[in-house]
């Protein structure tokens, strides 16, 4: 069997190594050069030809710097006669761009998913796309995975007794329902309108949180304006208190200030898809990385990654059996 390869990018190294160290490989170094007009060399240091080659690279600020990192990593990669190239990609940046709502808009998602295809990438695993729909843009295999089980076994075995699930906005909502059955609680969302980058509106709150503690599951924080307004919404409506889980912790701009000075926040937990933000000593972080070791080790395998969640998100479940016409 062809042996597995496992580079870097510079945005996310600690957790390319945790992968690593689950995997039970090494993790190969490269040398990124910065040439004196800004253009950036990257050469592989491990020899690729005719092996599985992972590329680990989250889309983190500076977002623009880590994409051409991973694309001249993916290039060099064909170049070297990789047998196959995976982008591991645990925050896809650009999935919130995903529809043309605007007039004369660009679709990035699209096209990052073009560019990544143009430069030689043969299947991506990534975890938690903001648009689900994102998945379809690529004409190559895409491994989708989801860390849902993982922030619901932070909560297991704590005091869940009056707690209730809740998404900041209703799109969010299924991914919140299935959260909520896997911890056995009522599941409420937000009626959000986004105004701006960091400005939002919630005007109502469908379902009943008068009296209970919250559960808050977004996929990504950034600047945390979302949060900020649900928990004051839920507030006003009674809500005691509530916790913050999110998949994809950026927390950019004031986001750990805002967090971290709300009355109602009693605490806070993310995944490392994205490195830790300076600042923030009181945030929970579960780690993901045997998720991505074992969804790499099927794939190298040639066996199921859905199977990874049986049971926990039915967007992986088995085939239904075909309706007898």
């Amino acid at each position: 069997m062809r042996e597995i390869v496992v580079f870097s990018g510079s945005a996310h190294s600690s957790l390319a190594q945790q992968i690593c160290t689950d995997l039970g490989v090494d993790l190969s170094p490269v040398e990124i050069h910065r040439f004196s007009n800004d253009c950036l060399q990257v050469q592989l240091q491990v020899n690729c030809r005719q092996r599985d080659v992972y590329i680990v690279q989250p889309l983190v600020p500076p977002t623009q710097e880590h994409l051409m990192e991973l694309l001249l990593m993916i290039d060099a990669a064909r170049g070297a006669s990789a047998a196959q190239i995976t982008a591991v990609m645990p925050h896809y940046a650009y999935a919130r761009s995903d529809k043309k709502d605007a007039s004369r808009i660009s679709i990035g998602a699209r096209l990052v998913a073009d560019l990544l295809v143009a430069a030689g990438v043969d299947r991506v695993l990534t975890m938690t796309l903001h648009a689900p729909q994102v998945h379809g843009f690529f004409s190559v295999p895409v491994d989708h995975l989801t860390a849902i089980g993982v922030l619901a076994e932070h909560f297991r075995g704590t005091d869940l007794t009056n707690t209730v699930v809740v998404s900041p906005d209703l799109g969010n909502a299924k991914t919140a329902t299935q959260f909520a059955r896997l911890l056995g609680l009522p599941v409420a969302a937000g009626s959000k309108q986004r105004l701006s980058d960091d400005r939002v509106v919630i005007d109502a709150i469908v379902g009943d949180v008068a009296g209970k503690k919250a559960i808050v599951l977004d996929d990504e924080i950034a600047t945390g304006g979302s949060i900020i307004e649900l928990l004051d919404r839920l507030k006003d409506l009674g809500c005691t208190q509530a916790a913050v889980a999110t998949t994809h912790g950026l927390f950019a701009g004031k986001a750990v200030e805002r967090l971290r000075s709300h009355p109602s926040i009693t605490e806070v937990i993310s995944t490392d898809t994205v490195p830790r933000p300076d600042g923030f000593p009181e945030l929970q972080v579960s780690s993901v990385s045997g998720l991505f070791a074992e969804a790499i080790k099927r794939i190298h395998d040639g066996e199921s990654v859905s199977s990874l969640f049986d049971g926990v998100d039915p967007t992986h479940a088995p085939p239904q059996p075909k309706l007898p016409f």
